[in-house]
């Protein structure tokens, strides 16, 4: 085989010659393309994508390097089938997707362009696991299903009568313990679920191809994403598809004794408003700040490169997971190229601040930070049920406590899988896209956000969020202390809920205080009548916009809020903490009874 092969290798070699990784390389290929088989070069052309990747990122990662980068992973994948290595993982991409046509369409779009920019040649399939409450949303999934499978992509929806006959066919003597983990809602429907539910039964629907297919990997993530990553600079934010995904699952499942990967996003939190609330209006008191140290008709201040969000930086606990809290104000950074002024800035912004009650942080994105992903391996302690990967003895580890439809279930069951399988759970630095609505059509189904008219209500969400905090860190302390494989007692984890309970009260009432007092803070500024933008009409809509924030943010996060009324309702609490010692409780048996079942199927 000789170097002539290589067209695309070549002109990277040349294009950066004088680089001493690149030099150096260059001097590896020549001493050893005259003796290495093919399987020996494929190592070393793996060498260079690294190289290759390192290279892109650190030149700025503009258009063309991104087209060289995709042709050199194509003519990888031409080496790897002239090699015959028949030894790589195939995968199933897994989407549960709930009334999300929208976003599910951009999903599969970018798989399939990912695919073809990329060719990853040992297979990828797709399944959709349907857990929509409307007809025309099931309808559009089927439809899309069968489009992007006349385009050569393989499809499979998982649907509602198909999860029925599924669960009916549970042998009888283990569906009472398993029921809470993959059976209908409370209300006996097959729509709606819950993720954690639509997840374990899919887990469920997996186990036979896992059996059949030893070298078949199970790639889950949710239908707000997208295989691209969010690149900043100098201001800028673009999503660039610059990861080649399955080519870096197949090298560390190969080398590694991984059953459960996890992934991160980049672009909007993976966290709910509810723990958002306090550092958005600080965000959004910074932003006036600037906004009035100049005239209405100066040119908009806000195209700084400003500081890009450190991990957690959205989170007003940060500190609870670990994470150090963000210093201060993050500055908006506005998107538009085109020359405008500061009123022009206050109505762009203002415009996307309803966004923020479906999950939007518009100062405090994630960006991507490039590290090379064999590098950035080890072990984890969250899983982001967004973006995991799961070899078929994975498959064991399903969603603990599904039926109390907490959030915090990633977090919570990598807690459990930290124990559990140690080495086996790790991380890695494969971030997707995510965004929480469609850019241009607005919200699609999101659980736990209520809109009426133009009222928000979080009430369900939030609470969904303080006692999924609860069991998070119950669970951690309990894990502590050797469960779930050493038995507790009730009395154990009781005594834990309750200490964990009481912590948690003290912090979401700070943060409660907080921000009202922000609040209060921001409606006297905004009503200035000195201000600027108290002047003319053209400012009329966007401080109806603020107001109109300023209201639903009050009414969700204020002392007499309906969710703050929940979380201290006696009543709601009892039951909760009841629910919650019961699933810990029967988690170890649930454990038992389900890898007897995949036994069976």
């Amino acid at each position: 085989m000789g170097f002539a092969f290589f067209a695309t290798l070549r002109q990277f070699l040349d294009r950066h010659q004088g680089d001493f990784r690149v030099d150096q390389l260059r001097q590896k290929l020549a001493q050893s393309l005259s003796q290495c088989e093919p399987g020996q070069m494929v190592a070393l052309y793996e060498e260079a994508l690294d190289l290759a990747e390192a290279l892109f990122w650190e030149k700025g990662a503009d258009e063309e390097s991104l087209a060289k980068l995709q042709e050199l992973h194509r003519e990888h994948e031409q080496l790897r089938s002239i090699a015959g290595d028949g030894e790589r993982h195939r995968f199933l991409v897994v989407i549960p997707v709930a009334d999300r046509p929208r976003q599910l369409e951009a999903c599969l779009e970018s798989l399939w362009a990912l695919l073809q920019r990329f060719e990853y040649g040992a297979g990828v399939r797709v399944l959709l696991a349907d857990d929509s409450r409307e007809p025309a949303s099931r309808a559009r999934h089927a439809e899309l299903a069968m489009d992007y499978g006349a385009r050569g992509l393989e499809v499979e929806v998982f649907d509602q009568q198909a999860q029925k006959e599924l669960f009916a066919s549970l042998p009888k003597d283990s569906r009472p313990l398993l029921e809470e983990l993959v059976g209908p809602g409370a209300s006996g429907s097959w729509w709606h679920k819950g993720p954690s539910r639509m997840r374990n039964l899919t887990l469920l629907h997996l186990a036979g191809l896992a059996r059949r297919d030893p070298r078949l990997l199970f790639f889950f993530l949710d239908s707000d994403e997208t295989f691209a990553v969010l690149h900043c600079k100098g201001g800028c934010a673009r999503e660039l598809p610059a990861v080649n995904y399955f080519h870096h699952l197949d090298r560390i499942f190969s080398r590694f004794p991984v059953q459960v990967l996890t992934g991160k996003v980049v672009g909007d939190p993976p966290v709910a408003p509810a723990v958002m609330a306090g550092n958005f209006l600080q965000d959004v008191d910074a932003f006036l700040n600037v906004l009035e140290e100049g005239e209405g008709n100066s040119p908009c201040p806000f195209h700084g490169a400003g500081a890009e969000a450190a991990e957690g930086a959205y989170h007003d606990m940060a500190d609870l997971f670990g994470l150090t809290p963000a210093a201060g104000a993050h500055v908006y950074r506005c998107p538009r190229e085109d020359a405008h002024t500061r009123r022009q800035a206050m109505t762009d912004f203002s415009s996307g601040l309803d966004r923020f009650f479906d999950g939007e942080h518009p100062t405090r994105r994630t960006c991507y930070r490039h590290r090379p992903v064999l590098e950035s391996l080890q072990p984890a302690r969250t899983v982001y049920t967004g973006n995991f990967v799961v070899s078929g003895e994975g498959l064991r580890r399903f969603i603990p406590f599904a039926g109390l439809r907490l959030r915090m279930a990633g977090p919570t069951l990598g807690r459990l899988l930290r124990v559990e399988i140690g080495e086996g759970f790790r991380s890695a630095n494969l971030p997707l896209m995510h965004r929480r609505t469609p850019q241009e059509t607005g919200p699609e189904f999101r659980p736990g956000v209520e809109r009426r008219a133009r009222r928000v209500d979080l009430a369900d969400e939030f609470e969904r969020q303080f006692y999924g905090d609860l069991m998070l860190f119950g669970v951690e302390r309990l894990t502590a202390s050797g469960y779930p494989q050493r038995g507790v007692t009730e009395r154990q984890v009781e005594r834990t809920l309750a200490e964990v309970l009481e912590e948690l009260e003290g912090r979401y009432a700070a943060r409660q205080e907080r921000v009202e007092r922000q609040l209060q803070r921001l409606r006297r500024r905004l009503e200035d009548p000195d201000a600027w933008w108290r002047e003319g009409r053209v400012e009329e809509k966007a401080l109806a916009e603020f107001r109109h924030f300023l209201a639903n943010m009050e009414a969700n996060f204020g002392p007499g809020s309906p969710a703050m009324a929940r979380i201290l309702d006696g009543s709601r609490r009892s039951r909760w903490l009841q629910r919650m010692r019961e699933a810990i409780l029967a988690y170890p048996a649930q454990r038992r009874a389900w890898d007897a079942l995949l036994q069976q199927i």
